[in-house]
């Protein structure tokens, strides 16, 4: 069974409205899931509410604060924060929190931002252990969207969690900002399928509905389902128009 999430930040989103409202839309669009970036500027009882309402499933959410993890100096400060959005996830019924490493950090080696963010990750495996919530590190493209960011390598990114090595951490494998970085996906993630927790799609150029671009979202989705990914993959892009047709059609491609 694949499960297909919808990001409201972007999708069925409309001038004005209140946040929870697009939980009811995703649901009349017939998607079963959604998933959401920030938790700390969210109405949580009104969120709550309305996946009761519809019986819609959180898929993801951000881990707060988002600072850099490659600066040991956040590392109390972030797992402070992880703590409460483990909290958070678990009322929301969400496995999966998605962590971003922070940028490239002047003054400090590659090796000593590598040695703080693995030690930031252990320290979280810890809070994180028996929570059924697990942590997927995002690396994300560094020549459109995320200039001077530290983690840009599928590659690198998993080798980083092999070396933290725990099971209640992985990475969010973004297809677009990886197709950006000119990667591909069979080549990358290889025989590592299992550090994969969560996925995202969007298309290239423009960040938006797949179908829309050149990037091979349908083979590159099979692939990862045939490896054995089971986890949700998030539609987490950029609508040209914001009817829910366009999402269903969104979904046809990704699904065909």
């Amino acid at each position: 069974m694949r499960n297909y999430s919808a990001c409201i930040e972007w999708l069925f989103a409309t001038t004005d409205d209140r946040f929870e409202d697009r939980i009811a839309r995703a649901a009349a669009a017939g998607l079963g899931f959604i998933e959401f970036w920030r938790w700390t500027d969210k109405d949580l009882d009104a969120i709550e509410a309305e996946l009761k309402r519809t019986g819609l499933k959180v898929s993801s959410i951000v881990a707060e604060p988002m600072i850099p993890l490659t600066d040991i100096n956040n590392r109390e400060t972030w797992l402070e924060g992880l703590t409460q959005s483990v909290a958070v996830a678990k009322r929301l019924g969400a496995p999966v929190l998605i962590a971003q490493a922070g940028d490239d950090l002047p003054g400090l080696s590659r090796q000593e931002q590598r040695e703080a963010l693995i030690g930031t990750l252990r320290a979280a495996a810890d809070i994180l252990q028996g929570t059924g919530v697990r942590l997927g590190v995002e690396p994300l493209n560094t020549r459109i969207d995320h200039i001077g960011y530290y983690l840009d390598s599928t590659r690198e990114a998993l080798d980083i969690i092999e070396e933290v090595n725990r099971p209640e951490i992985g990475i969010t494998y973004d297809i677009y900002h990886s197709a950006v970085m000119d990667e591909k996906t069979e080549d990358v993630i290889a025989n590592r399928i299992s550090r994969i927790i969560h996925v995202h799609v969007a298309d290239h150029p423009g960040r938006n509905d797949p179908g829309t671009g050149e990037i091979d979202l349908r083979h590159r989705l099979n692939w990862l389902f045939k490896q054995g990914y089971h986890g949700a993959v998030g539609m987490e892009y950029l609508p040209l128009t914001a009817d829910s047709e366009a999402v269903q059609t969104a979904l046809r491609t990704l699904r065909t």
